[in-house]
């Protein structure tokens, strides 16, 4: 239960915010050479699983006390989001599975998106433990 809210939460925010944006914004979803059925389940279970990745490295974070819940605790999710994003980014970039070209004005739109999209994973991942921490909480007063 602890992890399964800020992970499908995020993944499903993370999606919702990349649909957007290739899908209405920039209107890429509509050049793609794969079916868009094919398109949207790949992308939901890639999402499935940065998810679950920013979900565990920020428990890993609090369990290592390098992410503190007292002290910016939504910031440093978001920073943790975003370091995951430049990493996603490098794998699709060595792949080659891209909307936009090579060209570096395109690489630098990409990996700036790419981080920030993943940083509203990490925003929505501690919302999430925030969340629980709240109804455990709640539950406790409840008992006594």
């Amino acid at each position: 239960r602890r992890i399964f809210l800020p992970w499908f939460s995020s993944a499903a925010v993370m999606f919702a915010v990349s649909y957007l944006w290739h899908g209405v914004a920039l209107s890429d979803i509509n050049e793609m050479r794969m079916a868009l059925d094919k398109y949207l389940v790949i992308t939901a279970v890639a999402y499935l699983v940065i998810g679950l990745a920013i979900s565990l490295a920020v428990r890993f974070g609090l369990l290592r006390d390098w992410i503190s819940l007292k002290r910016g605790f939504p910031m440093a999710s978001m920073l943790v989001g975003a370091i995951i994003g430049f990493f996603v980014y490098l794998l699709v970039f060595v792949l080659g599975v891209s909307f936009a070209g090579r060209e570096l004005q395109h690489v630098v739109v990409d990996v700036l998106w790419q981080m920030f999209e993943q940083s509203i994973g990490g925003l929505v991942v501690s919302l999430g433990i925030i969340h629980g921490l709240h109804r455990n909480f709640m539950e406790a007063e409840h008992a006594r």
